[in-house]
């Protein structure tokens, strides 16, 4: 498994917007700008991630003077596992288990499955454990 640039930088972008939040249900809209110049990444790129972000609902955003971006919810409430799928699509460590159910013609009889069923199960219930509170506090539970 590998996490891809996107899941890596949509969690950065989740603590920013936790940690320069006013902490209650009418944040204040922080900039894209601002966003992407603490997190050292281009204008474009950040638009990009956010917009895949506010489709999803995990952040708000508004456009115009005054516009920017907000969760949309508390960062406790945001599981890194929710994160990474939705901008990676999969965490299965191997192809096989990325499809449900298995379409692998040696399943039946594959040695090596099993081990990474457990390490699929492994990897799930690690980054569902975690959420953005957790990494904006910097304490892994």
């Amino acid at each position: 498994m590998l996490v891809s640039t996107k899941g890596r930088y949509a969690l950065r972008f989740l603590v920013d917007l936790a940690e320069h939040s006013a902490g209650g249900p009418q944040d204040k809209l922080i900039p894209l700008k601002d966003i992407s110049d603490r997190q050292e990444v281009s204008l474009k790129y950040a638009e990009r991630l956010m917009t895949v972000l506010a489709k999803n609902h995990l952040v708000e955003s508004q456009h115009g003077k005054g516009g920017g971006y907000r969760l949309s919810r508390a960062p406790s409430d945001y599981k890194v596992s929710e994160v990474l799928r939705l901008m990676d699509e999969e965490l299965a460590p191997v192809a096989c288990l990325a499809c449900t159910p298995n379409q692998c013609h040696r399943a039946p009889d594959c040695r090596t499955l099993p081990m990474w069923q457990k390490l699929d199960g492994l990897i799930t219930n690690f980054f569902d454990g975690i959420t953005v509170a957790d990494l904006m506090n910097g304490k892994l539970p």
